[in-house]
């Protein structure tokens, strides 16, 4: 027998092929997705904890609840599919666990159904007693006796039932086959799922340009953005890319693409940046902007690449995401450019690129005073610096001074930069249980490669390492590429990857 397919709600899912589909809609999910939706469905109606559900679907796996957290938000949008206000097939049970609140029918690929039997018909093998044996099979009106009567009308009950049943399985054969029909469309070579609800960023190399360093800062810093809002914000999953020199085929339902193309027309042949959004399902442009890059305009350039990214994907930005971009506007757009020089050198991780950065955001604070977040950025990278290379009384007292103005932020106490600074404080005063407290705190604000980093090293504190594993995977798969490695292995203390996470270790290898 094959593997059964149920009906949840509107959505028949088939886990044989990983998908769900409804009204001629068909979607493909993440197999872990899939068997998420199964177990559910096998306990329709139960309240379902994060340690049982890990237990049962992640069996042998490294995960946290902070995976399973996220896994239940994907499902939620998938079944969801674009409609907001359709009714919530998962609801949550505070301090409880999770719950399927849809109806649930299970049936095979061949049409039978697995739901309870229809009634057995009558036992008629007991003995007739010898009256009922000479009971006359007609009365002289002509009508049917008593016990034949009632006879009948259990055989009418019986096929009633039976017609029903029938019925009920026919339908579930039709399903099954509109399924089959729609839920096998042509794969390529390499037989990869495209997750339409998942961005690929990547930065092509392109021509050279005068000034192509300070040209792909700005296009990483861009991205890096865009990677943070919409997986914090939207129903999307992005990809950060652009420090990813990997082009293995993805399964990402669409690619964003940046590249900064000469143009030899141009005076001194300046470039401008090409920047498009494929669906790779059918190969269609969802958006294709070209911006030629001065000095006046980076901060005009980003607004109006968000507001674009909003209409291709029909995704509105809700109030908190809209707050969070008011705080990369600061007075200069040159202040904007040199934010994202620094930020990139934050990527790096390393202590020169550290000391760099902290000098850059100095000259971004004292141009642009009202840029908040700049404040904050500055606060990370020396209390990253202060974690790789000690400083001394009077630059540690600074330190403090700087963290404590930060912190009476209003703007900032908002955002997942006040809680990385706490993290990594805390993790350098040894105090892990408050370093934990604040990673979560962050992670509830921001979804975010370095805030999984360093969920990771909290949880190397803690002893545990296969969740620090867990983390360090959800970090590199937001970020790949050797900038997140180099957190991985560095950032606040040293980590050996080929002890901790030897999955990713040899993951790069077989690169």
């Amino acid at each position: 027998m094959q593997q059964p397919v149920v009906l949840i709600g509107e959505w028949l899912v088939t886990p044989a092929v990983n998908q769900i589909s409804r009204q001629g809609r068909q979607l493909t999910l993440e197999p872990r997705l899939i068997d998420l939706l199964v177990y559910f469905a096998h306990h329709p109606d139960e309240v379902l904890s994060r340690d049982e559900l890990i237990d049962h679907v992640w069996t042998r796996n490294v995960v946290t609840n902070h995976v399973v957290t996220q896994s239940i938000s994907e499902l939620r949008k998938s079944l969801k599919d674009g409609d907001e206000s359709s009714p919530e097939y998962i609801v949550t049970v505070p301090k409880r666990g999770y719950k399927l609140a849809a109806t649930v029918i299970w049936c095979t690929e061949e049409g039978e159904e697995l739901a309870p039997v229809p009634p057995a018909i009558p036992s008629t093998t007991a003995k007739s007693s010898p009256s009922a044996v000479a009971a006359p099979l007609v009365s002289a009106a002509g009508a049917l006796p008593a016990p034949l009567k009632a006879d009948k009308r259990r055989s009418i009950t019986t096929w009633w039932v039976w017609g029903l049943f029938l019925l009920a399985l026919f339908s579930c054969v039709a399903l099954v086959a509109m399924s089959t029909i729609h839920s096998h469309p042509p794969v390529t070579k390499t037989r990869l799922l495209l997750n339409p609800r998942d961005i690929d960023i990547r930065l092509a190399d392109g021509n050279s340009c005068n000034n192509a360093a300070s040209q792909r800062t700005y296009a990483v810093g861009l991205g890096s953005l865009i990677t943070m809002s919409l997986n914090t914000f939207s129903t999307y999953m992005v990809h950060d890319k652009t420090n990813y020199n990997v082009n293995e085929p993805s399964s990402s339902g669409k690619t964003l693409t940046i590249e900064f193309v000469n143009q030899r027309h141009y005076r001194a042949q300046q470039c401008f940046m090409s920047v498009q959004l494929v669906d790779n399902a059918d190969g269609s442009v969802m958006l294709d902007k070209r911006y030629f890059v001065t000095s006046d305009n980076p901060l005009s350039i980003q607004n109006d690449l968000m507001s674009s990214l909003s209409e291709a994907l029909t995704q509105p930005w809700p109030e908190r995401m809209q707050a969070m971009l008011r705080m990369y506007q600061p007075s200069q757009s040159k202040s904007l450019t040199q934010f994202y020089q620094a930020h990139q050198l934050l990527m790096k991780g390393d202590i020169d690129s550290l000391s760099k950065a902290s000098a850059i955001l100095d000259d971004v604070i004292s141009d642009s005073p009202g840029f908040t977040y700049a404040l904050a950025e500055k606060a990370i990278v020396d209390v990253l610096r202060h974690s790789q290379q000690p400083m001394n009384e009077t630059q540690l007292a600074e330190l403090n001074a700087e963290i404590t103005r930060v912190s009476t932020i209003p703007e900032i106490k908002n955002t997942a930069a006040f809680y990385q600074i706490k993290t990594i404080d805390m993790l350098g005063q040894g105090k892990v249980d408050d370093a934990f407290a604040a990673i979560n705190s962050g992670i509830d604000l921001e979804m975010s490669w370095m805030n999984y980093v360093l969920l990771g090293k909290v949880y190397e504190m803690k002893g545990e390492n296969r969740l620090a594993a867990d983390a360090y995977i959800t970090a590199f798969n937001l970020r790949p590429g050797e900038n997140t490695l180099y957190w991985i292995e560095n950032s606040v203390f040293q980590t050996s990857v080929t002890r901790v996470v030897p999955y990713l270790d040899n993951f790069l290898a077989a690169e």
